[in-house]
């Protein structure tokens, strides 16, 4: 074999293993907020893929030696449901920071106001706390535990094998209660306030039912959620990073 189809076939194996980690890549790009939101272009994403690919695969070339060939059906099947799994369950994060914002305010009467500059229908405060998270992620370089995570989900999910369904099922599902109860565990000081705000005025009007409490509770009832907006939006944003960070960490605990 002359040196020149020597050189071509070693590029035709590594061409196919950076396939086999595109693959999985793809989704996880796909989904995962901040590059994979509605706004970003097809192209910028494309090119964010193949970027975390080439960071990837060299990693992983000794350990998917054996796949430096033309992917299969049953290839493209699991490492496409690998990283779909793994992209929903980064997107959930994103999810249950636009739930709570959502629940705040429709519990503080905040819904309509300031706005929407999303392109899917969301309450200011969901996007205000959806657009300072991925902000704050990409300051913190989530982006970087990310490859890891990429590389250290080869140890759970072996290439070309197929994910035991009963198990990721049980795993997603997980995921999906536990998004929706840290929405509202992100939201519960606008819940306590709305419910405290109501009850105040509920004894007012007992008190004096001349007095009209609508209007004068409406803008005192919008002046204190704004004011607590400024004080708990931080550490929204603080604890809603650290249970990313160590999802990304550690996925699949253990």
């Amino acid at each position: 074999m002359t040196p020149l189809a020597q050189v071509f076939d070693l590029s035709i194996e590594m061409l196919w293993l950076h396939v086999a980690v595109f693959l999985r890549v793809a989704p996880i790009i796909g989904l995962l907020p901040g590059f994979g939101e509605p706004s970003v272009p097809m192209r910028i994403k494309l090119v964010l893929v193949i970027a975390f690919t080439l960071i990837v695969t060299p990693v992983l070339s000794p350990d998917l030696a054996d796949h430096a060939r033309a992917p299969t059906v049953g290839l493209i099947l699991s490492e496409t449901i690998v990283g779909l799994a793994l992209g929903v369950a980064l997107r959930l994060f994103l999810m249950a920071l636009q739930m709570a914002g959502s629940i705040a305010a429709q519990s503080t009467s905040l819904a309509q106001i300031l706005g929407n500059a999303s392109q899917t229908p969301l309450p200011a405060i969901g996007h205000l706390l959806a657009t300072g998270a991925v902000a704050l992620m990409m300051i913190m370089g989530v982006h970087v535990r990310l490859a890891e995570m990429i590389v250290l989900s080869y140890g759970i999910f072996p290439v070309a094998e197929f994910p035991d369904v009963g198990t990721l099922s049980q795993w997603g599902v997980a995921r999906i209660a536990q998004a929706f109860s840290f929405g509202f565990s992100l939201a519960a000081p606008f819940v306590l306030v709305s419910v405290l705000y109501n009850l105040t005025l509920g004894i007012i009007n007992r008190a004096m039912p001349q007095l009209m409490v609508v209007l004068v509770g409406a803008p005192a009832a919008m002046a204190l959620t704004l004011f607590l907006l400024m004080l708990v939006v931080p550490t929204m944003l603080v604890v809603w990073l650290g249970a990313f960070q160590s999802f990304v960490t550690n996925p699949f605990g253990g």
